[in-house]
């Protein structure tokens, strides 16, 4: 872990299979990121871009562990033409559209 990053776990539990073909087990990470993500989730609900506030955690989460996994990795021949774009898209949500 960086000691200059926030420092994060997230816990995800499966609570309901639709098909009912049973439940898989909770998975746990531990991550890092150099942005304070309940700031971040804060400015989100705050602007309730979704029109519900579960959506707009749900958004904020998902960027933010997202984008630091393709930071970390932008060599990577995945992130190469989607980079360009995310940046743009990143420009206009800091914007407030």
């Amino acid at each position: 872990m960086n000691p200059k990053y926030n420092h994060y776990k997230i816990t995800l539990e499966h609570t309901h299979n639709p098909k009912d073909d049973g439940l898989q087990q909770p998975v746990s990470v531990v991550f890092d990121n150099h942005d304070n993500i309940f700031n971040i989730i804060q400015k989100l609900q705050e602007r309730d871009l979704f029109n519900d506030v579960n959506q707009g955690t749900e958004f904020a989460i998902g960027l933010k562990m997202f984008s630091e996994v393709m930071l970390r990795n932008k060599e990577n021949p995945l992130f190469e033409d989607f980079q360009p774009a995310f940046k743009d898209f990143m420009k206009r949500l800091k914007s407030g559209l």
